[in-house]
């Protein structure tokens, strides 16, 4: 999908990262999840209990209807092991027309995966927790979004997800193109965690840089 994008200069993606530090306090939930990942990396398991960790925080007004199933998460981890350990070793700026059929299907999976178990919003679906997850999974190359973001982006979701987040992807990797080159010191966030604060404080909070 061709838009136009306004890429910001350094000045005011640091400015709207500070605001996202100053005033955004559930970062701590990212970090716990992070290092639950990283430590049991390759025990479904426990990988889905630290996308939990994450999930039912950042999600909670999706999940507050009804949780996800834990078990059929971790089966879908279980079935896309192979494709999520090749994206996790690789990141968004290397992005290709032949991800595109992989991603469609892990979107897809986990959408299924991720959707209300039970009660009276049994089978709604969020593809925020799918975003989300995947980030999780793989930070590098899979970038987070929300419904104010997705709409920012013209990649809104209430029709084809999967191929809106790829719409989204391909527009993260031209703006994580010039963020490369913005030499952040003292960070240690991957440049879409650094994307996603800077939309999150623009469009999600509107919070003035």
């Amino acid at each position: 999908m061709e838009q136009e994008l306004l890429i910001p200069n350094k000045e005011e993606f640091m400015n709207y990262i500070r605001e996202f530090e100053k005033h955004e306090k559930r970062d701590a939930m990212y970090k716990v999840s992070m290092f639950i990942i990283n430590s049991f990396w390759g025990n479904p398991k426990k990988v889905t209990d630290g996308l939990g960790v994450l999930l039912l925080t950042w999600n909670q007004a999706f999940y507050r209807y009804g949780l996800f199933d834990f078990d059929k998460l971790e089966e879908c981890i279980k079935r896309n092991s192979q494709k999520l350990e090749e994206f996790r070793n690789r990141d968004i700026l290397n992005l290709s027309q032949q991800d595109e059929e992989s991603i469609k299907i892990l979107f897809n999976d986990f959408l299924d995966a991720l959707k209300i178990s039970s009660g009276k919003k049994a089978g709604n679906k969020s593809p925020v927790s799918v975003a989300k997850a995947l980030h999780l999974l793989a930070p590098k190359f899979f970038p987070l979004w929300d419904d104010r973001i997705a709409r920012a982006y013209m990649c809104y979701y209430s029709k084809d997800p999967e191929k809106r987040y790829i719409d989204f992807c391909k527009l993260m990797k031209k703006i994580a193109e010039k963020i490369k080159n913005f030499n952040i010191e003292n960070s240690d966030k991957t440049i879409l965690k650094l994307i996603d604060e800077y939309n999150y404080a623009k469009y999600t909070k509107l919070w003035k840089s």
